[in-house]
């Protein structure tokens, strides 16, 4: 007994003196964290010791203080003595293990490095290489006193700061740890009840900034990813590798059983995932089909049920899915009826709360697209395109543009990406092209639009002009469209020479904006303060006056 206690001894002298190098190093470091987020306990809960014999005589020791990647080795290493014959002649890793989890238990409850070092919680894990297996052990510690502290730190963050009116908003920080809480059973239930009112409170106190509701909807996603393929899929399913995200039931003549209530929290993660991955949602949702949920089944058939998911007639077939995001519309007479009751059937569904940044699939013989160069050649930009073709629909593709429109939304008929367009785009574009009666409408959208992240709109100037032309009581619809752009936008071509008239109602036009609102305009049309000078130049007469009141509003 007293040798074993001796070789374990030495075991553990040479790790700790290692780590607690290490530590020392991390705490000095962490001394300069000035911003730590209150619902973070601390910052390590890990530690992993692994011996592997190699090529030494000795074999070496692997300290992971932070859960390692598969593809990557950032373990600090320490050559191992004499000692390890006698721990493994003898079979001593599993009191080894015991020694390695008190010694640790003893510093975690301590805190010797400050009450923000270690975690509420700690993962130990010993490793070894025997042969041609390797002997795992594994212990999680808690910390009662500091998940007490932290609970009560949590509870008072969602009331002082997500539940709190407006302006009172919790700081980017503090929400990517807040994302991980809401998938830890050790401060929230995990079910839709429990978690969906924190996720929609925030979203609806970021719908004015869409950065900080891209950010919070990229947090709980990637929160909602790790719970599902660490704490879910892996109990039931293979990975086949960390690449292709491919998983296969473990057992398949089985079906597995499991507690209903994580299977249905699967569920909701599965849909709350799709608004950002459309593909990772239908892929969880088809493995809990595999695994037996008739739930899952339904989801990925009809979708929620909220919404009627058929739509039959001798002119059209329709069908919609809430839960995918998807509407397939087959038209099976191409005239003005089938595409009319396609046009009401879409409208009805986001009249009732369908998503409005749907998919659309379509089968038809006919194939119209708008006159715009940055506008994606989709299933539904197609559609809409087809409809446009009947003047008599104009009014009802007016209504479903209203319906339509929302800022901070987009279809899903293209990947994320300089396409992406918001709902209603292609109905009021083509709308605002074919006829002057809803110049209003596209003066409407272009207002709404988030010029920041999206650019198809960009060549609508263009269209515009080579559609209707140019004139001056159409001077505050164009201006209107021009400032509808992405600040990237270039300068359009062949309109620089406008007329004396057109330049009057410019300047009259102008006068009424901001000033970065009229060096846009002024830029978009002539280019820049530089050409815009050396054409001045080149004018004389009334011309030149008109011109020269354009300038001052160009820097």
């Amino acid at each position: 007994m007293e040798q074993m206690q001796q070789s374990i001894d030495y075991f553990l002298a040479d790790v700790w003196g290692q780590l607690t190098t290490v530590y020392q190093q991390e705490s000095k470091r962490l001394e300069g964290i000035q911003q730590q987020s209150r619902l973070q306990a601390g910052i390590f809960n890990y530690l992993k010791i692994t011996w592997k014999k190699g090529k030494s005589q000795y074999g070496t020791i692997y300290i992971d203080i932070y859960e390692p990647f598969s593809w990557s080795d950032s373990a600090y290493r320490v050559d191992a003595g004499t000692y390890i014959q006698e721990i493994i002649e003898q079979n001593y890793v599993e009191n080894l293990f015991s020694a390695l989890s008190t010694k640790m238990e003893q510093m975690f409850q301590a805190q010797p490095y400050g009450s923000r070092f270690f975690d509420y919680h700690f993962q130990v894990l010993l490793e070894f290489e025997y042969g041609e297996t390797m002997w795992s052990f594994q212990k999680e510690l808690l910390n009662e006193q500091k998940l007490a502290f932290m609970k009560q730190e949590l509870a008072s963050f969602i009331e002082t700061k997500v539940m709190a009116e407006l302006p009172v908003r919790p700081n980017d920080n503090d929400e990517f740890f807040l994302a991980q809480h809401l998938v830890n059973p050790h401060f929230f239930q995990q079910t839709a009840e429990e978690i969906e009112p924190v996720i929609r409170q925030l979203q609806e106190k970021h719908l004015g900034n869409k950065e900080r509701l891209d950010q919070w909807s990229y947090y709980f996603t990637n929160a909602f990813k790790h719970w599902a393929e660490d704490h879910f899929l892996k109990s039931y399913f293979e990975q086949t590798d960390d690449y292709t995200n491919e998983w296969i039931l473990k057992n398949e003549d089985i079906e597995p059983s499991m507690e209903q209530e994580k299977l249905d929290f699967f569920l909701y993660v599965a849909v709350k995932i799709g608004y950002k991955e459309p593909a990772t949602r239908l892929q969880y949702l088809s493995l809990a089909k595999q695994l037996g949920s008739q739930q899952a089944t339904e989801y990925l058939q009809k979708g929620s049920g909220r919404f009627e998911s058929k739509c039959k007639s001798d002119f059209i077939e329709g069908r919609a899915n809430d839960i995918l995001q998807t509407i397939d519309i087959q038209i099976k007479k191409e005239e003005e009826a089938a595409y009319r009751e396609a046009l009401h059937y879409i409208i009805h569904l986001l009249q009732e709360g369908f998503p409005k940044g749907y998919k659309m699939t379509l089968k038809t013989k006919v194939k119209n697209f708008l006159p715009l160069k940055k506008l994606a050649k989709s299933k539904l930009h197609q559609f809409f395109a087809n409809c446009l073709a009947y003047p008599s629909l104009f009014p009802l593709l007016a209504d479903y543009a209203q319906v339509a429109m929302k800022e901070y939304a987009w279809y899903q008929d293209v990947e994320p990406s300089e396409k992406s367009a918001m709902p209603g785009t292609y109905a009021v574009l083509g709308l605002g092209l074919f006829s002057k009666d809803y110049f209003p409408l596209v003066q409407s959208y272009m207002n709404l639009v988030d010029s920041e992240h999206q650019s198809v709109q960009d060549s609508y100037g263009e269209a515009f002009i080579e559609a209707h032309g140019l004139s001056v009581e159409l001077i505050p619809v164009f201006v209107t469209i021009l400032l509808g752009a992405n600040e990237s936008a270039k300068p359009l071509k062949g309109i620089e020479n406008m007329e004396v008239e057109l330049l009057k109602a410019l300047v009259q036009e102008l006068e009424t904006k901001e000033s970065y609102e009229r060096e846009f305009v002024l830029y978009r049309i002539f280019g820049g303060a530089k050409k815009l000078a050396q054409r001045i130049k080149q004018e004389t007469s009334e011309r030149k006056e008109v011109l020269e009141k354009l300038q001052q509003w160009v820097n």
